[in-house]
């Protein structure tokens, strides 16, 4: 399942370099990716893991090259003003079934620690809403991602 749903990143452009611009998309969703994983503060190791094998998967890269596209998203969510510059890219590539797909890949790695903290709720709904995914959609999503990690359904906010 992991793997369907991270099909449609593969056909995201790119030259193949992560480079340090939102403009690419696949920085853009590096660095959303990141932004989640980053919202409580506190980046555990579960949830480093869990971006790492996204990026690792999406684009069927390894080593210095994974690395560098992590480094990339890293330092573009650093550098961003808001949310806007990355939805905007992803939206323009994304069809919207690609765009409720990439929010379940922000809900996986939300949960891939086991908790559900109140600021990667508000980023995920936040996104959600900048690339017009349905809050049914949203919600669902959680509710899949949240399904595959142990006791992490209970966890889950009404909407």
């Amino acid at each position: 399942m992991f793997e369907r749903v991270l099909s449609f990143l593969k056909d995201l452009p790119g030259d193949g370099r992560a480079r340090n611009n939102a403009d690419d998309p696949r920085v853009a969703a590096s660095a959303l990716l990141y932004h989640v994983m980053s919202a409580d503060g506190v980046r555990q190791d579960a949830e480093w893991e869990r971006f790492k094998a996204v990026l690792a998967e999406s684009y069927s890269i390894s080593g210095d090259e994974l690395d560098a596209l992590a480094a990339a998203g890293e330092r573009a969510d650093n550098e961003a003003i808001d949310l806007y510059a990355f939805t905007s890219v992803l939206k323009r590539q994304l069809d919207p079934d690609a765009r409720k797909a990439f929010i379940g890949l922000m809900w996986e790695i939300v949960y891939a620690d086991g908790e559900l903290h109140e600021l990667e709720d508000n980023i995920v709904w936040r996104v959600a809403e900048l690339m017009d995914v349905e809050r049914q959609d949203r919600v669902e999503a959680r509710r899949k991602a949240a399904a595959e990690v142990p006791g992490a359904a209970g966890m889950s906010s009404d909407e």
